[in-house]
């Protein structure tokens, strides 16, 4: 499983203390490592729900790549202006990520409108079956949930293709054992698949 360790500091709470690389994410982290290229040294990071972009944002500031701004469409516009000026003033990536969809994401104040619309787009799409695969292992990890190794070959083709539909099948599988008070099986699997939402046939390798 290719990974980004976090260093995240004690009492954060429960969760990933990693970041999946896969198809999804590689082409932002690969225009991260080439940040001071970016455009007027500023890119915006969109991409769905719960898909890690502010665990990217974090990493990319806490390595000293850059400055990061999460949520920065709920920002002060005036705030987000003087850091696009301090960026082309010093030189330093400015990463703004977004937790809604470019379009609508409205710039009241003209002059941020004009710079943010040059800067570069990233965006983290549908994970594949191989980013599946870690995803639930990942999220399993995180929970402290065994399954066995021929889960995610039984999960992964049935599952709904988000890292959110991920997250709420594996807490879906987590809950069920509990309840049921064993070890997660097939028939755990299959109960969590319908109880996530992810009834759509298997799909054909």
């Amino acid at each position: 499983m290719s990974q980004i360790a976090l260093p995240l500091a004690p009492g954060m709470g429960a969760g990933p203390s990693r970041i999946v690389v896969g198809n999804a994410n590689e082409a932002v982290l690969d225009a991260f490592a080439r940040a001071v290229a970016w455009p007027f040294r500023t890119a915006i990071l969109f991409g769905p729900p719960r898909s890690g972009k502010s665990l990217l944002a974090r990493w990319f500031a806490e390595r000293g790549t850059g400055e990061a701004v999460d949520d920065a469409e709920r920002a002060d516009e005036n705030e987000l202006f003087h850091r696009w000026n301090r960026a082309q003033e010093s030189g330093r990536p400015l990463l703004l990520v977004s937790n809604v969809s470019e379009g609508a994401w409205k710039i009241a104040l003209p002059d941020l409108a004009s710079r943010l619309g040059a800067a570069l787009r990233l965006e983290i799409g549908a994970p594949d079956d191989a980013m599946l695969a870690d995803l639930i292992a990942l999220h399993a990890e995180a929970r402290g949930l065994v399954l066995d190794e021929s889960a995610a070959a039984y999960l992964v083709p049935r599952c709904e293709r988000s890292h959110m539909g991920v997250e709420r099948l594996v807490a879906a599988i987590d809950r069920l054992g509990l309840e049921r008070k064993q070890a997660p099986t097939m028939a755990i699997w299959r109960d969590a698949l319908e109880e996530a939402g992810a009834d759509s046939p298997p799909r054909l390798r």
